[in-house]
């Protein structure tokens, strides 16, 4: 019997379905490109304070017009300690380092290994199972990442500084410290609701830290109006809303298993556009970190990404919280 073609509109749907997957990789990617570019003009807490504040304020009009659910004040407020952690500390440390001289391909790498932290994690605050092949992925990760950065790293200033390569530390643990949060306090809720609370809670420790730390001072430059723009618009609100749109296509799982060439595309992209550049020895140890994270599982569950809270709980209430690597 002959199969009858395919309507146009269900061949558009299935090509949209296919390809969302890698484009929203590529736009993961940008956001530390957009790091690059707006720090040389801004300082990155009152930036980040801005970007939040923007973010904030779309999302509540979505949420306002198109009448989305609304989260109990008690969940609302475990969604706003999460972006504290997962907004406010992570992007806060990431654009700190970027600001004083980390290269954004090193950054993106650093962060990259946050799915084996927060399994981990996970482990002991969820009590999921951790198994052999976490600890083995983390010990190469690890070894991937002291390949790449040793060339580099000086223990006073310089582009992986003891303090940038702290910051980053810092900024990979509190990521995987609120994806867990999320997992365990907010685990039901629509996911636009959540993400505009989470926006909201990591506003609060970049204006504290602007108002305590920086000066104020800025450069009007369209570089910086540019990156403030795109990390907001394609970032923080059209990466969600792509998100939403694979999580009820069920693709996942598919973007989980292209996640591991974030560092790689950040690399090429930092390559072209501002030529920072990494030795054979380097691109070695990234290829060792990738394979590292890649040991992590990855099921076909909603990841634990900034926002990500289930639109469906039912479905996923016994997903592990090994999630995405995060955005910038």
């Amino acid at each position: 019997m002959r199969r009858l073609p395919r309507p146009p509109e269900s061949r558009l749907r299935m090509n949209a379905t296919r390809f969302a997957p890698a484009l929203f990789v590529v736009l993961w990617a940008t956001g530390f490109i957009g790091a690059r570019y707006a720090m040389p003009h801004a300082e990155p807490f009152a930036f980040l304070a801005a970007r939040f504040g923007i973010a904030f304020a779309i999302l509540a009009g979505v949420v306002l017009v198109f009448r989305r659910g609304r989260l109990s004040p008690r969940s609302a407020l475990n969604a706003a300690i999460a972006g504290v952690l997962m907004h406010g500390v992570y992007l806060g440390g990431v654009f700190w380092a970027v600001h004083n001289g980390m290269p954004a391909g090193l950054s993106a790498l650093v962060v990259g290994l946050q799915p084996l932290i927060t399994a981990l994690m996970a482990g002991a605050a969820l009590g999921e199972k951790v198994l052999p092949r976490h600890w083995a992925g983390l010990g190469i990760g690890f070894a991937g990442v002291a390949m790449v950065l040793a060339p580099k790293f000086s223990l006073g200033a310089g582009e992986v500084s003891a303090a940038n390569l702290a910051a980053s530390i810092v900024a990979v643990l509190a990521m995987s410290a609120g994806t867990v949060w999320q997992k365990r306090f907010v685990a039901e809720g629509d996911l636009v609701t959540a993400t505009m609370w989470q926006y909201l809670g990591g506003a609060v420790p970049m204006v504290a830290l602007a108002a305590a730390f920086e000066t104020g001072a800025f450069t009007p430059d369209p570089e910086l109006f540019f990156a403030l723009a795109w990390l907001v618009l394609v970032l923080s609100i059209g990466a969600i809303f792509l998100l939403m749109y694979l999580i009820r296509r069920g693709a996942v799982a598919r973007v989980a298993s292209l996640f591991y060439l974030v560092p790689v595309v950040t690399a090429l992209m930092a390559w072209a556009l501002f030529g920072e550049s990494l030795t054979l020895f380097q691109l070695l140890g990234m290829a060792v970190t990738t394979a590292g994270v890649a040991l992590a599982p990855q099921g076909p569950a909603p990841p634990s990404a900034p926002g990500a809270t289930r639109a469906r709980p039912s479905a996923y209430r016994r997903t592990p919280a090994v999630g995405l690597p995060p955005r910038v």
